[in-house]
């Protein structure tokens, strides 16, 4: 099986990675760095160097390919995917896994976005497994700066629950629909293993670093200010906007049973990661 990894630097694609390697696969990475890459996984893989919003450079590293894993994020996410599920077809790629989003279920923006990702894969013709997890704990990393200076959690999401995932996790799931293409033509509904609120969540990660945190309710302009502040775009913030309304609003805390179903084990706990990043919030 020859694979082609995107987003092989980034938090899905570099576990995607390192999974495949555990099995004894060299997959090909497509990547912005090399440097960053071959720090990352050394010589066991192959590198291309190029851009998903680029048809030369993303061609050439399907060449060869069976199976491609394929990571977009942001308003351009159907543009861009429409274009790698283009050139996998003509490629001759067998399968497409895309990394997509639970949100696709709820006509949220950032699901919007995915869905129109994932209308263009069908299209293509190309089979392929779309992935859709739930938000990702890795997410919650963006609190370190204010848990460490402040000791503060802030968010316009109330007492709206999410049913965080590990990595980990997605990455799993990816693995096994890549190796063995049991899941072609199918929506893969992933979540952890429990529906949290951020107060809940401020409050586990104080608990581990042994300090009191304080979750502090915010508008949703605020909290738009606060995510435009760091560099998002205009569009970004108001499907952030969006997102944090429809949590507040109880509207993505399904938990389902995905992981379990695929993995044969139980989806990981939010308190394993708090244990594996909690040098980030001392």
């Amino acid at each position: 099986m020859k694979v082609l990894i995107t987003g092989a630097t980034g938090d899905v694609g570099s576990k995607v990675v390192k999974q495949l390697l555990e099995f004894g696969e060299r997959p090909r990475v497509f990547v912005r760095d090399a440097a960053k890459a071959r720090t990352l996984f050394g010589e066991k893989v192959e590198i291309l160097v190029g851009d998903l919003g680029d048809a030369a450079s993303l061609c050439k590293s399907l060449e060869g390919i069976d199976s491609l894993f394929l990571v977009n994020s942001g308003p351009r996410i159907p543009e861009l995917d429409e274009l790698a599920a283009r050139s996998a077809r003509d490629a001759g790629v067998k399968h497409l896994v895309k990394l997509s989003s639970l949100d696709v279920e709820q006509s949220l923006a950032i699901g919007a976005w995915h869905e129109k990702g994932e209308a263009a894969v069908r299209a293509s013709g190309v089979p392929y497994t779309f992935l859709r997890p739930s938000g990702f704990m890795s997410n919650l990393m963006t609190w370190s700066y204010s848990i460490k200076r402040e000791g503060v959690v802030r968010s316009s999401t109330g007492n709206g629950r999410r049913p965080f995932i590990h990595s980990e996790d997605i990455a799993a799931v990816a693995v096994r629909a890549l190796a063995t293409g049991a899941y072609i033509g199918k929506s893969l509904a992933l979540t952890g293993p429990e529906a949290l609120s951020f107060a809940e969540i401020a409050e586990r990660i104080g608990a581990s670093i042994g300090r009191e945190l304080r979750f502090e309710p915010i508008s949703d302009e605020e909290a738009g200010r606060r995510f435009a502040a760091a560099g998002a775009s205009p569009e970004e913030t108001a499907a952030h906007i969006e997102l944090w309304r429809a949590i507040r609003e109880g509207r993505l805390a399904t938990v389902t049973d995905g992981v379990e179903q695929i993995l044969g084990r139980g989806p990981i706990h939010l308190d394993r990661w708090i244990l594996e990043q909690k040098e980030a919030f001392l």
